[in-house]
């Protein structure tokens, strides 16, 4: 199957129903990495998906091609120093078609200003994936560190690559 570009526009209530069955894909997804099983009724925390919804702080962003979801992306602190890209995800059948490169160009470039996005070593695919972003975005102004995550002693630091958009 062949997949065609994606389009990004902002989530509406009507697409929380979408993001959310999106948002089980990702959390499981991030399991891999982050360590965690599902709640009891298979459901993983979701308070970043709340806060995408109710939080004015927050903006959040579906991914559509032909009008099927394809990822989304969560991104908070609009007010802040600087943006976060908090939580972003395409699924796993239009990974590596040059989507996830043209959405992720297309929300930053919705904020300009500085911008701080995390991933985790032990993701091979985030680690090159978001290194070429920067790069892309940013040519060689970009940095990267690694952070402990707040109140996770139990996991690796969280990389974190930070640039500044026009």
């Amino acid at each position: 199957m062949t997949i065609s570009l994606a389009t990004v526009r902002p989530v509406s209530a009507a697409d929380r129903p979408t993001v959310e069955r999106l948002w089980l894909m990702f959390r499981h997804d991030m399991a891999e990495f982050q360590g965690g099983l599902p709640s009891a009724d298979a459901t993983y925390h979701s308070d970043r998906l709340r806060a995408a919804f109710e939080d004015d702080d927050w903006a959040a962003y579906l991914f559509t091609s032909d009008d099927r979801p394809v990822g989304f992306s969560f991104v908070r602190a609009l007010s802040g120093p600087a943006r976060v890209l908090n939580s972003f995800f395409v699924v796993r059948g239009a990974r590596r078609s040059g989507i996830g490169m043209k959405v992720v160009r297309e929300v930053i470039l919705r904020h300009p200003g500085p911008w701080k996005i995390a991933f985790q070593d032990s993701n091979t695919g985030a680690v090159a994936f978001w290194r070429r972003v920067a790069t892309e975005i940013a040519g060689d102004a970009w940095t990267e560190e690694r952070l402990p995550v707040p109140n996770r002693p139990d996991v690796p630091p969280d990389v974190w690559i930070s640039f500044t958009t026009a």
